[in-house]
């Protein structure tokens, strides 16, 4: 059987996992004893669409904390990507050593894009347009065309304007205020170290796709983290694979883990030598604030949704595969698996987001109701609620 599909060497089995996560595994009943635990929890609808309450959230959540700007995996050696998402032009560069840097897109010259698309660029180094003004991947200025009309100049004087950088867990972060201290310390303690253990930041980036949502960015999210829409808004397409039964839930300081058990899925077969975990169990995380991981047998899909507008949301989908499909074999299994996503996702749980956002704006609910099935989100709202005072 193809590499691509089947190597032992890359196939995550329980034992390449945390203690941790082993744990949450282990936790997993039978279906038949997995049982809800009936809840009533309510927020008001007015967070969807309050105009004070998404700016409280760009202040106190999307410009005071590190946020997720795009997958490590995604940024190579000699490489440098722009990226808007969040409203403020950056250029994230990982230099030939491996570090990864962030910068405003701003030459220091006249303040001109030195990147206008959000392509990688694989460069030396970076060239404004204008009057080409250079600069090396660790923002210092390297070449300044006629550098003698200007007096008294000094070139290490006129290095990017650099932003707190992180790369962790398989995510480059960034703090989008350049006078911030750089405080990373929502990405300290399990998390991280979950993220290493499912292997993001060796991964290969199959696909990535961008999806403009007529949503707020927690509508978005929601379908993510729970099991409850399963069987009635995928009865069509995925359900099938699913039980309908509670997930095991544990929250990693700000993030939050989530592992079900497929409806194969028996105790017994956790003890399989050799077993790819994915198969029987299903993880799935919320990385405060805005990323969704979901984990199949073959791939693992990751979302950045980033608010674009109180009602508009931008979501950054990526495929990752443990190797590039190298036969035809494998390009066949990952097409097939691709479509499936996108359309799971495009056409059943973003438009779920799309149609709730309209429904909210008629103005009929003045709260949401959680049960059960969906106790994790209300936790995932305590979480952004302390953060927002």
């Amino acid at each position: 059987m193809a590499s691509s599909v089947a190597n032992e060497r890359v196939i995550p089995t329980l034992d390449s996992l945390t203690p941790g996560q082993i744990n949450a595994i282990r936790r997993i009943p039978p279906h038949e004893a997995a049982k809800p635990t009936p809840a009533n929890v309510t927020r008001p609808t007015s967070i969807f669409f309050s105009e004070e309450r998404y700016a409280q959230e760009q202040a106190r959540i999307f410009r005071r904390l590190p946020v997720p700007v795009m997958l490590s995996a995604a940024l190579a050696p000699g490489v440098a990507i722009a990226n808007d998402a969040y409203g403020i032009s950056l250029i994230l560069t990982r230099t030939k050593n491996g570090t990864a840097r962030a910068f405003l897109n701003t030459c220091q010259h006249k303040g001109s894009k030195l990147l206008e698309d959000e392509q990688p660029h694989k460069v030396p180094r970076l060239v404004c347009p204008f009057h080409a003004w250079s600069y090396g991947l660790d923002g210092e200025l390297v070449g300044v065309p006629r550098q003698e009309i200007f007096s008294d100049f000094c070139k290490a004087n006129y290095k990017l304007a650099e932003l707190p950088c992180r790369d962790a867990g398989g995510f480059i972060w960034v703090h989008l205020d350049r006078h911030s201290a750089g405080d990373f310390s929502t990405l300290n303690g399990e998390i991280v170290g979950d993220l290493e253990a499912l292997n993001l930041h060796h991964m290969h980036v199959y696909h990535q796709e961008s999806f403009d949502l007529k949503a707020n960015w927690k509508l978005v999210l929601e379908p993510f983290m729970e099991p409850y829409h399963v069987q009635r808004l995928h009865a069509k397409s995925v359900a099938p694979l699913f039980a309908d039964v509670p997930s095991v839930v544990d929250m990693l300081d700000h993030h939050i883990r989530i592992i079900t058990g497929k409806v194969q899925f028996e105790p017994a077969i956790l003890d399989v030598p050799g077993e790819n975990i994915h198969k029987t169990v299903t993880h799935a995380y919320i990385v405060f604030p805005n990323i969704s991981i979901i984990t199949s047998p073959y791939y693992i899909s990751v979302m950045i949704i980033v608010p674009q507008g109180v009602d508009r949301s931008r979501v950054e989908y990526s495929m990752l595969t443990r190797e590039a499909p190298d036969n035809p074999k494998a390009h066949q299994l990952f097409a097939d698996s691709l479509r499936i996503v996108l359309d799971v996702f495009g056409n059943e749980d973003f438009r779920a987001a799309v149609i709730s956002q309209a429904g909210l704006a008629a103005g009929g609910l003045d709260k949401m109701t959680y049960g059960g099935l969906e106790d994790v989100i209300p936790k995932y709202y305590e979480v952004l609620e302390a953060e927002l005072g």
